[in-house]
């Protein structure tokens, strides 16, 4: 969703244009506006995560992109679009790296869960082997 609206929008652009009034200079703002807020916020995004929760962060990342999302729907001039598509560019930059911590965490757990306690009998197993072994010396 993120990523996508970055890219999706250059579709819209020629409608953008003719509702809006953009000129021809000003319309690659609608892009620019996004990317540049997005692309600067990621490390603080990061770092809010990792002092404010990753959750927390990505449900206000959430209603950040849905409200600014609502405000580019209801755009009636050019200024108030780049604006929004500004806002919507912070909201994305809190939500993607909250969304991906979130899917490392938990893959990661996931993951490493069954080879902790398989690692846990099999060195079990060889420290009750190697006990028998000493005994028998």
């Amino acid at each position: 969703m993120v990523v996508l609206d970055a890219t999706v929008v250059n579709v819209a652009l020629p409608s953008i244009q003719a509702d809006l009034g953009f000129s021809a200079a000003n319309l690659q703002w609608v892009i620019n506006s996004y990317t540049l807020i997005f692309g600067g916020f990621l490390l603080l995004g990061e770092r809010a995560g990792d002092l404010l929760g990753r959750r927390r962060l990505f449900l206000a990342g959430v209603a950040v992109f849905s409200f600014a999302s609502l405000l580019n729907g209801l755009a009636t001039s050019d200024t108030w679009l780049v604006a929004a598509r500004g806002l919507q560019g912070l909201g994305g930059a809190l939500v993607s790296p909250a969304a991906l911590s979130i899917i490392t965490t938990t893959s990661r757990r996931a993951r490493t869960a069954p080879r902790r306690s398989a690692c846990g009998a099999r060195s079990l197993r060889v420290a009750a082997r190697s006990a028998c072994c000493w005994e028998a010396c």
